[in-house]
């Protein structure tokens, strides 16, 4: 696949905006740990000099977005005045320079809030790329040549585990049988699994209500917050346990609430309800005490599924290599963007560790759609033991939303990463001046904003 002409494609314009939906107001997103979410992201879109666009997001929570939004800003030196096609042709060398700036790595390197700015902007870049070859970022990346797709991705600090010789050879292999499955994928779509049922903020009249309304829909996986009281949790899986009966699948996640022996204690005492996985059950950095945790709850045929708030690709190489996660949850929004996304799909597929991807959060699930759709075609060519998160919210945003039909994502076929808000979104939801946002501090339901919130344009 060539790179795109240089004519036009110098990028002129870089703005990112702070977007943040209420959802605290019915406890949507609520956990043991966060609490009182409101679903936000920092949104970019980068414009050329010819006029053609690319959207990006970072997923955040309420508070902190004003400080990505600053980060991005910061990273303007790396974006504006650069032309894409210089960009795309040495996708790998950008991707160093953006992280690993000499002044900006000290507040990382590769992890936290930079890590966070630089992936809302990548994520712009390969919408960008996708739009300009009229195709969804999924068939862009199916369509590349091995060698080609490898070259976006840095392997520095991975290379003990996976080169760029064996990301080719086994991208190769799998070329047999590509079309079909991507013929497949438009046809019967990606398996999903919902977590509409089981957030913590929510009744037991609403729990018993979702859990009907998601069987109807089709869907056979369903996961539950859990961690802040054992009798509350084994009451509540319990619940939809009876609910869901025995033929379906509980998946429980704890959002980092338990040390180490907490975990496998609270999950032994889970246990006869038969969770498929326990997802982050401790820090989300501890990488020992997972598999401490795996190792443990392995006689009760329970995985550990971890990775929405792991900083970077050396960090799942890790998790990979210990045997501390069962289940890789990579997060479309969270490390350096698809190009540092496709260097751990390629290392769980070599150390034979399911992608059940984290998704529900602001164009989460319209994102890593595309992600997992080319790890079925391209590379690991199966969809056993894997799943897409669905949660149902804020979907209505996008101008290219997620299509889930009988528990299954259709595939995306506008060209793009489906990250484009509608026009009255910003208008609506940007913080804190957004017309919803103003109503909203004038009622009383959410305090008025301080100053570092009123600087942002």
């Amino acid at each position: 696949m060539p790179v795109p002409s240089r004519d036009g494609l110098k990028i002129t314009h870089l703005i990112v905006k702070d977007v943040r939906f209420p959802t605290s107001l019915g406890g949507h997103g609520s956990d043991a740990l966060h609490t009182d979410p409101d679903y936000s992201c920092a949104y970019v879109n980068i414009i050329t000099e010819n006029g053609k666009q690319g959207f990006g997001l970072t997923f955040t929570s309420g508070r902190g977005t004003e400080v990505i939004v600053f980060c991005v800003r910061a990273l303007k030196k790396f974006v504006v005045g650069r032309n894409v096609a210089d960009i795309f042709a040495d996708f790998s060398g950008y991707w160093r320079a953006i992280t690993n700036d000499s002044q900006m790595r000290w507040i990382g390197p590769e992890k936290g809030v930079a890590h966070l700015a630089v992936a809302a902007i990548l994520n712009s870049l390969w919408d960008l790329w996708a739009r300009l070859e009229d195709k969804p970022v999924w068939r862009l990346l199916t369509d590349m040549e091995p060698e080609e797709l490898v070259s976006t991705i840095d392997f520095r600090y991975i290379t003990d585990v996976i080169t760029k010789e064996e990301a080719i050879e086994l991208l190769k292999k799998m070329r047999t049988g590509r079309d079909e499955r991507i013929q497949y994928l438009l046809k019967h779509g990606y398996p999903a699994y919902t977590t509409q049922v089981g957030w913590l903020g929510y009744s037991d009249e609403l729990l018993k209500e979702l859990c009907e309304k998601y069987l109807k829909l089709g869907f056979t996986h369903f996961k539950v917050k859990v961690g802040l009281s054992m009798e509350d949790d084994y009451r509540r899986c319990s619940a939809v346990r009876k609910y869901i009966g025995e033929k379906n699948y509980l998946m429980v996640d704890a959002n980092q609430a338990w040390s180490v022996n907490e975990a496998i204690e609270w999950m032994k005492k889970l246990a006869p309800l038969k969770p498929m996985w326990i997802e982050e059950p401790t820090s989300p950095d501890d990488i020992i005490g997972h598999a401490v945790i795996s190792k443990a709850l392995q006689p009760y045929d329970i995985g550990v599924a971890t990775g929405e708030m792991c900083a970077n690709r050396v960090m799942f190489k890790q998790f990979l290599q210990s045997g501390g996660m069962q289940y890789c949850q990579i997060d479309s929004a969270r490390i350096g963007g698809i190009n540092e996304i496709l260097s751990v799909y390629l290392m769980a597929y070599k150390l034979g560790v399911k992608v059940c991807p984290h998704a529900g959060g602001v164009g989460l699930c319209e994102m890593v759609q595309h992600l997992q759709f080319w790890d079925y075609a391209s590379l690991s060519g199966t969809m056993e033991g894997r799943l897409i998160e669905y949660v149902d919210q804020q979907h209505e945003h996008f101008i290219d939303p997620c299509d889930v039909v009988n528990a299954r994502y259709m595939a995306p076929k506008l060209p793009g990463y489906s990250t484009e808000f509608l026009p009255g979104t910003l208008e609506k939801f940007g913080y804190p001046r957004g017309s919803e946002w103003q109503k909203m501090i004038k009622e009383g339901l959410f305090r008025e904003p301080d100053e570092a919130e009123l600087a942002n344009p």
